[in-house]
């Protein structure tokens, strides 16, 4: 049987491997997501993104057990931060979610983000689409926690969940980066602090300043501790509601339109570029242009419209 076919039947090993090869960007698993694709789109993406010390990994293990005891399967794509000196990362997600490690309704899966920007792996997306057809309920997907351009998340989930905590400046990093505009639901974290209240209560304020769309959803505020588990049922019920509200109000439709979009033009960018730098660099030409570069007889921007004109001459500016 190939991986997909194993992991359509459940098989978490099989599909521990394909994950890997996605990672490692084997060609071979190409072929499997292929197999896969027709049997998802029924797992329900949930993005948790915020700063570094938020605590996002043990809110992301309290949401787990959550919804765990509704019976839900859920599956954890962790991001963390690769080094840019020795290309490593910790992957130490797992470390705060290990209670887990035993329930077969649990996958955990962690990812470095190998140089991507925006708090996501680039095959973020093809693993979550393996938990999907694995038969995940709920997918989660914990950014990196790179701070103020964390934005992909919300191309790729249904439900964003902001996390904030007091004390660390963070009504300020809201407005420069725009973070209000991504957030479905805002949690203030660590809400035993000294400020959480007052946290909450700006984001509120700036939150009711926001001009939405007639019957568009208003994102709430909540306050939790994620390490003794307090305020948790709240937030998966306001999950579970923003759920319900995306799935009746027929917001879901645009939503995948684009993101299916953004999946497509990904893909094709990144194959059409491996298969032009293969092919400049198979005749020469990749170093000839680096030669005439370096020599100033040529800019890269001519250098890219000759190229590209001669890979594809039939076609307009």
């Amino acid at each position: 049987m190939s991986l997909a076919e194993q992991v359509l039947e459940g098989n978490i090993r099989a599909a521990a491997r394909l994950m890997r090869d996605i990672d490692d960007g084997r060609p071979q698993a190409v072929d499997e997501l292929k197999c896969l694709y027709p049997h998802t789109g029924n797992a329900y993406i949930i993005g948790i993104t915020g700063p570094p010390g938020a605590g996002k990994s043990t809110l992301v293990d309290q949401l787990t057990a959550s919804f765990r005891k509704q019976g839900k399967k859920v599956g954890v794509v962790a991001i963390d931060p690769t080094s840019p000196f020795t290309g490593g990362a910790i992957l130490g997600d797992r470390i705060r979610m290990n209670r887990h490690s035993c329930d077969e309704g649990v996958f955990i899966r962690s990812l470095a983000t190998r140089g991507a920007l925006g708090g996501l792996s680039r095959s973020a997306s093809d693993v979550a689409l393996v938990m999907d057809a694995l038969g995940m309920d709920i997918v989660i997907i914990e950014t990196v926690g790179v701070g103020q351009d964390e934005v992909d998340i919300v191309k790729e989930a249904h439900t964003t969940c902001v996390v904030m905590v007091p004390g660390l400046g963070d009504d300020i990093q809201a407005i420069k980066a725009g973070i209000l505009e991504i957030g479905d639901i805002f949690v203030v974290n660590k809400a035993d602090r000294d400020g959480a209240d007052r946290t909450a209560r700006e984001l509120s304020t700036m939150l009711e300043m926001r001009h939405g769309a007639a019957g568009s959803w208003n994102p709430q505020v909540m306050k939790t501790e994620a390490q003794r588990g307090a305020g948790i049922d709240e937030l998966t019920s306001e999950i579970l509601a923003h759920r319900d509200f995306f799935l009746s109000s027929g917001t879901i439709d645009d939503f995948l339109h684009e993101r299916n979009q953004r999946h497509f033009i990904s893909i094709l960018r990144d194959t059409l570029l491996r298969k032009a730098l293969l092919l400049l660099t198979k005749d020469g030409t990749l170093e000839r242009v680096m030669t005439e570069m370096s020599g100033h007889h040529i800019d890269p921007y001519s250098a890219v419209e000759e190229i590209a004109s001669k890979m594809m001459p039939d076609s307009a500016d």
